[in-house]
């Protein structure tokens, strides 16, 4: 199993995401058990390009300290919001064996379900932590009825939804 770690960048993680305080505490478990287990963790920066709090050289582009990469895992720049838009993580997944992916961070409505998509549509199998994603209020529904709505509605054929119990017991196995 690989654990993806979707844009955790300063420019992004803000109190006012849907349940904050358990959607950190359930990231911050879910990558210290990845790690004690030797199960890979892979990170992911957003670049919205020039202007954005998401951009390279910009202060909002550096992953948040609480999450923050270990020397020698792999971090990937994208620029669209599947984690697959990015060549190079494709191409590093096609020499890995492993085809289980579990999938956290952040937007629910945004990168994390275009992740999720495009990693059903090439035959991975992905998990999805209960409470390890989350979003923003927008102009149509609250960040708590947005991630319900992807997480038991959208995501219900395309990913394995687990709760934070078995997510860190499949850790434990690798």
């Amino acid at each position: 199993m690989i654990l993806l770690v979707v844009d955790m960048q300063e420019g992004i993680v803000d109190e006012e995401l849907y349940a904050f305080d358990t959607f950190m505490d359930r990231t911050v478990r879910l990558i210290d058990a990845a790690r004690k287990s030797g199960t890979e963790v892979i990170f992911f920066k957003h670049d919205a390009g020039p202007g954005s709090a998401l951009s390279e050289g910009e202060s909002g582009f550096d992953i948040i300290e609480q999450v923050r990469p270990w020397q020698g895992e792999k971090v990937f720049v994208k620029t669209i919001n599947s984690c697959f838009g990015c060549r190079e993580f494709r191409e590093y997944m096609e020499k890995q064996e492993d085809s289980r992916l579990m999938i956290i961070g952040l937007q629910t409505n945004y990168c994390i379900d275009a992740t999720v998509k495009s990693a059903f549509e090439r035959g991975y199998t992905v998990i999805i932590p209960e409470g390890a994603n989350t979003t923003f209020d927008n102009d149509y529904m609250t960040g708590e009825t947005t991630v319900r709505y992807y997480n038991e509605d959208i995501w219900e054929e395309l990913v394995e939804s687990v709760s934070l119990e078995e997510a860190l017991e499949m850790l434990d196995r690798g």
